[in-house]
């Protein structure tokens, strides 16, 4: 299986995979930059401070608000560079799913707590 992202060109009728791969991968590293987020504002009061942006929630509101807002770029800087490739998917998905077991891990409290 070919492993690098290939153009398809305009006289292939086949189906491009390219979007799907892109939102499966940005799934992944947003659920990570949410636990990266989530233990940053637990064990930083400075990083705590700047993610309070609703003060009734405290840093939750900002370690969500800006986990969003990084999955929402990476899917769509990836989607604009994926969009009419063929990506191989088993690397793909493993990737994505190396990164959620990281982030359940990492806000896993026992774990959390070793940083």
């Amino acid at each position: 299986m070919n492993a690098q992202p290939r153009e398809v060109s305009a006289n292939t009728s086949a189906l491009t995979n390219g979007s799907g791969a892109a939102a499966i991968l940005a799934a992944g590293m947003g659920s990570f930059a949410l636990a990266i987020l989530a233990v940053a504002a637990d064990r930083s009061a400075t990083v705590k401070s700047v993610l309070i942006f609703y003060k009734p929630t405290g840093p939750l509101s900002g370690v969500t608000t800006v986990a969003i807002l990084i999955w929402l770029a990476i899917w769509t800087i990836m989607d604009f560079r994926w969009r009419k490739k063929t990506i191989a998917l088993t690397k793909t998905n493993r990737i994505a799913f190396v990164l959620m077991i990281l982030s359940f891990l990492l806000t896993f409290p026992p774990i959390e707590d070793l940083f």
